[in-house]
């Protein structure tokens, strides 16, 4: 197993809770709860940190600056991996992201982190009514306790 697959698995028995932590445009640091699951890239490279999100604040941080720091802990033991977000979306179009695709790619994020669904349907619309992102994270530093 790697850094980033050792890293996630403190978070496996809370469905990837994690802490993403972006800079804001004034240099201090602004901290979210997501979950979060480990995918393959979709356009190549390994595999990648994702989630999914909506929230006007993150999104603005990471389209302006997108590093970013994710924690997860189980007890005093901990993990963090830094990277850049990579956004992608229907406000965040990218050359191998077609609509198909990204409506799986947002399933998959989902049932990455533990996530289940009785109506697929039903949370595909609800993700493109959101315009929800996904981020995608490849690892350029980990660390840990």
């Amino acid at each position: 197993m790697g850094a980033l697959e050792d890293a996630w698995e403190l978070s496996r028995s809370e469905t990837g809770l994690a802490i993403v932590s972006t800079v804001r445009a004034d240099g201090t640091v602004q901290s979210t709860l997501v979950n979060t699951g480990i995918v393959e890239h979709p356009a190549g490279g390994g595999p990648v940190l994702a989630f999914v999100t909506y929230g006007s604040v993150k999104l603005r941080n990471l389209r302006e600056r997108p590093q970013l720091a994710v924690a997860f802990r189980s007890g005093w033991q901990y993990a963090t991996v830094e990277g850049r977000a990579l956004l992608a979306g229907p406000d965040d179009p990218q050359p191998w992201l077609d609509p198909e695709r990204f409506r799986l790619l947002l399933r998959e994020i989902f049932t990455a982190a533990g996530g289940t669904h009785d109506d697929w349907p039903a949370y595909d619309r609800t993700m493109i009514e959101q315009r929800r992102t996904a981020v995608l994270v490849a690892p350029t530093r980990v660390y840990s306790s």
